[in-house]
């Protein structure tokens, strides 16, 4: 036994006494990585994205209303039910598509059809039709309604509104505000109940839905809503490790699960403690090389299978959130702008199936990119 560990400090000592030798066998194992171009969002894309909501939030059918009927007075027509958010397909189509043309107008003031989308911004979110939005939230059977990725968007959407500064963005948050609030409580009520997080790639992902939620409560100041998302992610992911990022993407999958995940603990982490956190969670990040291929979308026209332009974006967004402000991580977002000029083109001429949603996560992948 004493031979075996003299063998074993001579083979380390050699080791540290080799620097060069180290460092020349790391760097041969780094393979080239091609530099791709970095997307722009500029106003003629900005128009063309404009249209895909514009197209869409007033088009009542066809709809999916994921109701569950009590009665037969349920049995009402999209517009009656959702007097604000019945366009693009679903309910929480609806509110993105709002937020995309804010998001846009805020950031183009030229943008063509300005004042026509203005009005119809007016004229959907008023007081009275959000006063129905919230009945239908508080019937008998709608606790769970959009529980939690309609939740974040229309935080999103609250919070696009209060970061712009413009009269109408006044108006239009105020008229909001009782909604807002209602989603803020339903948050809070929820949460502490969740025992477990979800991990899917769709709509109840767990991550996705707060990372929006934190979003708010930090542009707004809202600490009750802040503290118990922090509290909640670290419940649900602080001891994470080795995130299996080769299962990625699963066949439906408009979220990444993994990178999610890490963009939220990102927020709710001090940075050193989120760079250990990343270390254990997702090692592979940190290799200057390191590659992902792209959700590749077999038929634009199957509402489900075009879900795989949206993992593109989705990857985008997180990866361009965790590399920013840490040197070491940069490389990710090379990485980012694969993915969205990968699935970017097929924006351009989409059909209904992907044109109703797709346009809001390349709106917000475009955002997350750092324009210094």
């Amino acid at each position: 036994m004493k031979k075996l560990y003299t063998l074993a400090f001579i083979l380390l000592a050699f080791s540290c006494n080799n620097p060069k030798e180290k460092q020349t066998t790391e760097e041969s194992t780094i393979q080239e990585v091609e530099i791709v171009e970095t997307p722009t969002l500029n106003l003629a894309q900005a128009n063309h994205l404009a249209q895909l909501p514009i197209n869409c939030i007033n088009v009542e059918y066809p709809n999916k209303l994921g109701q569950t009927i009590g009665s037969a007075a349920d049995l009402k027509s999209p517009k009656e039910l959702h007097p604000v958010f019945y366009g693009c397909f679903d309910w929480h189509s609806a509110v993105h598509g709002h937020w995309s043309l804010v998001s846009l107008l805020k950031q183009f003031p030229e943008l063509e059809q300005r004042e026509a989308i203005e009005q119809q911004l007016l004229q959907n979110i008023s007081k009275e039709n959000i006063e129905q939005e919230i009945l239908y939230f508080k019937g008998e059977h709608n606790a769970s309604y959009e529980r939690t990725y309609g939740w974040a968007w229309l935080l999103k959407l609250a919070e696009e509104l209060h970061t712009w500064d413009s009269d109408i963005a006044r108006e239009l948050e105020g008229n909001l505000m009782p909604l807002t609030n209602l989603i803020i409580a339903n948050y809070i009520e929820f949460l502490p109940k969740l025992k477990y997080p979800i991990r899917v790639g769709e709509h109840t992902n767990t991550a996705f839905g707060l990372s929006f939620a934190y979003d708010y409560a930090v542009a707004v100041e809202q600490t009750e809503l802040k503290t118990v998302i922090e509290n909640r992610a670290k419940d649900f992911y602080y001891n994470d490790q080795d995130c299996p990022i080769a299962w990625e993407p699963s066949g439906f999958d408009f979220l990444s699960p993994c990178l999610e995940e890490a963009a939220l603990m990102k927020r709710v982490l001090e940075k050193e403690d989120f760079k250990d956190w990343l270390n254990d969670f997702l090692p592979e990040l940190k290799a200057k090389d390191f590659d992902w291929s792209v959700g590749e979308v077999s038929d634009r026209t199957d509402g489900k299978l075009v879900h795989l332009d949206g993992v593109n974006f989705s990857r985008a967004w997180s990866l361009n959130y965790v590399a920013k402000d840490l040197p070491e991580y940069q490389h990710l977002q090379n990485l980012a702008n694969k993915h969205i000029n990968h699935s970017l083109p097929g924006i351009v001429e989409d059909s209904y199936e992907g044109g109703h949603w797709l346009g809001s996560f390349a709106i917000y992948a475009l955002n997350s990119i750092d324009k210094e």
